[in-house]
């Protein structure tokens, strides 16, 4: 699968992570670590976001822990660019 990453690092919790998508419409997903590892291996894993088809896309950081962000076309023949950033909750 592609799709691009980034590595929030601790996060606190109700921490906010804000994306922004330019181009196409994006699959935005918050994970923790071990569903990070999941997703990355094609496995079943839980997430917090969904499909967007705007910007930006505000998530909260449910508990504390390391969290990452992927954004990813669903398949299709998608591409955009994206910033983002966690801001303090």
């Amino acid at each position: 699968m592609d799709f691009n990453y980034w590595d929030l690092g601790q996060q606190s919790e109700g921490a906010v992570v804000r994306v922004s998508l330019e181009g196409n419409a994006a699959n935005v997903k918050l994970m923790d670590y071990s569903n990070y590892l999941w997703y990355q291996s094609g496995q079943r894993h839980n997430y917090y976001g969904g499909h967007y088809t705007s910007s930006p896309v505000v998530l909260r950081v449910p508990n504390s822990g390391h969290w990452f962000v992927t954004i990813d076309y669903g398949g299709l023949s998608g591409r955009g660019r994206a910033a983002v950033e966690a801001l303090s909750g």
